[in-house]
């Protein structure tokens, strides 16, 4: 700990000169007053010019936006969050729907594939293979004594774009900058972590500028090994912590979460976090359709890690309505790369069992192909009511698919999830003309508004923002042990309850990127009440839990200065 705070909001430490300035957390550039440059060696190391935080961020700003492209504009973002944070932060909170694009998907893809490019100063834990036996003695620094939240990858399934190896660090850093910037979580408390294992992206193995381990990726026993290593460092440094998992490969994902989320308070954010935002904006369109959770018809296109999640908060949520297990499960159709899922299909997961048709159910079916039932085939049979896609195939949802769709459902549910933008399913502006507008959409990246008919229809973005960064601040504001399957369906319920569509039909399914902090607050409370209920945390009155989660949102300013060399 460099720094203290003290109860009159003055910020005090010992660094002074280079040491202060180079600290991302403490620098604040030319917004150091007179006496402070004094106090601290900084005259001669700064420009004259005495600023403020408001004139920084514009300046930033107008930096920012002069580069040419999306990829300059994420490497800008990335070297003033290593320059400073808090600077960085004010401008991510004050734009946050212009930023989150750059900072997330779809530009964090083209980040983590350059990412060798632009590595220029360290942020996170690098946990590499050939250090394996070294991870608790590196988690042992004191530098991480005020970790609370890690999200952590594998760097082999980024977005849909596959391996990237350790530019998969990518991802953590752009996750956390999201918690911080939309829930509040002081960054001092986050830490990226890439378990770095090799790769097996050729491209990255012969890139001279890779920063990685060039080595094939460790596999099987050693892999599970490597995993288990780091965390059981985790919870022996950290025990209270909470482990986000992510773009790990359907392979490991499934797998890894089952096997900790009793040991510590981990999530999955591709499994639970893209299920509850998947869940509650179909919630919010039931809004508009009148149709109820219980008569839609659902097809997953997509049965991995992401689909399966979505497929079962669904079911649970249909169970929660009324239906039993076996009528919930009719409802569901799901189509993988070898059509949809029937019994008697071989290589079929265990994760995937509970949303397999039987063949009776499809016996008067008319098939193009009785070997493969394609997604036009389930289409055309099942009617469905809601189609959702976390396939990673770019374009999937063609013009024969969804105009079928179209033709038996007044207001389709469509949602197009893949990231980044360039492996959606669909356009929104397709999916608007081929269901002559009424199409409900909601996406897995930014996409701008859709003109149609003279009106600018805005898209909403299904992403997994509107979760779990909330998650995360309620989790923390309770110290929650655990995150149970029911605190991600008290965020989704909370999400639905938050959509403009409950006041209008003709409003949003979702609140405005804009409105992301507010909506992480009420989703920090949603669950955070319902881990108090579920067992896995302290119970604590309502208005303390506000006040509680209100002390645990940070906020991107200046402090006051004052030199201390003990602080």
């Amino acid at each position: 700990m460099k720094y203290r705070i003290t109860a009159e909001g003055i910020l005090e430490t010992g660094l002074s000169g280079f040491d202060l300035i180079n600290f991302p957390l403490l620098n604040k550039g030319t917004a150091f007053t007179e006496d402070e440059r004094t106090d601290f060696a900084l005259h001669g190391l700064l420009p004259p010019h005495v600023g403020n935080l408001e004139d920084q961020a514009a300046r930033r700003l107008k930096a920012l936006r002069d580069r040419k492209t999306d990829f300059g504009r994420y490497a800008y973002l990335r070297d003033l969050q290593d320059t400073n944070e808090t600077l960085f932060y004010a401008v991510l909170v004050s734009n946050i729907e212009e930023m989150m694009p750059l900072v997330y998907t779809p530009t964090v893809g083209e980040g983590c594939q350059r990412f060798s490019e632009i590595w220029r100063k360290p942020r996170g834990l690098f946990l590499s293979y050939p250090n394996r036996h070294k991870i608790r003695e590196i988690l042992e620094h004191h530098r991480y004594d005020t970790i609370r939240a890690i999200v952590v990858s594998d760097g082999e399934r980024i977005l849909g774009l596959g391996d990237q190896g350790a530019g998969g660090m990518g991802i953590p850093i752009g996750k956390l900058a999201l918690y911080t910037a939309c829930a509040g979580i002081h960054p001092q408390a986050c830490l990226p972590v890439l378990l770095d294992v090799g790769t097996d992206n050729v491209e990255r193995l012969e890139d001279p500028l890779y920063v990685g381990w060039r080595h094939q990726r460790v596999r099987g026993g050693e892999y599970d090994d490597f995993v288990e290593a780091f965390v059981s460092a985790v919870i022996a440094r950290c025990p209270r912590v909470l482990l986000q998992w992510e773009d790990f490969a359907g392979i490991n994902a499934g797998r890894l979460l089952e096997r900790y989320r009793d040991r510590l308070c981990t999530f999955n954010d591709d499994i639970q976090g893209t299920a509850a935002v998947a869940a509650g904006t179909l919630l919010a369109a039931i809004n508009v359709t009148g149709m109820p959770l219980t008569e839609q018809r659902i097809v997953l296109f997509g049965v991995g890690s992401a689909g399966i999640g979505i497929a079962t908060l669904l079911l649970t949520a249909m169970k929660n309505a009324g239906l039993s297990e076996a009528e919930a499960r009719r409802h569901f159709y799901a189509v993988d790369k070898d059509g949809l899922l029937v019994e008697g299909m071989p290589d079929i997961r265990p994760a995937q069992q509970p949303f397999v048709q039987p063949r009776s159910a499809i016996a008067n079916w008319k098939l193009e192909d009785n070997d493969h039932i394609s997604l036009l085939d389930v289409v055309r049979n099942a009617k469905p009511t809601t189609l959702i896609g976390v396939s990673g195939q770019a374009g999937a949802f063609t013009e024969e698919v969804i105009r079928a769709m179209a033709a038996s459902v007044d207001r389709p549910v469509i949602f197009p999830l893949s990231n980044p933008t360039s492996r959606s399913e669909a356009t929104p502006a397709d999916l608007l003309k081929w269901t002559e507008g009424r199409a409900l959409i909601g996406t897995g990246s930014p996409f701008a508004a859709v003109n149609w008919n003279g009106r600018e229809l805005p898209i909403d973005q299904t992403n997994n923002s509107y979760i779990f960064p909330g998650i995360g601040l309620g989790i923390l504001s309770v110290n929650a042990r655990r995150a149970t399957d029911t605190m991600f369906m008290a965020a989704a319920r909370c999400l639905a309850e938050l959509s403009p569509a409950r006041r209008s039909k003709a409003g949003r399914l979702l609140p405005p990127v804009s409105e992301l902090r507010s909506v992480s607050f009420a989703v920090a409370q949603a669950v955070a009440l319902q881990a108090i209920k579920d067992g896995v945390a302290d119970p604590l009155d309502e208005q303390i839990l506000e006040s509680r989660i209100r002390a645990n949102v940070w906020e991107p300013v200046y402090l006051p200065y004052r030199f201390d060399p003990c602080p």
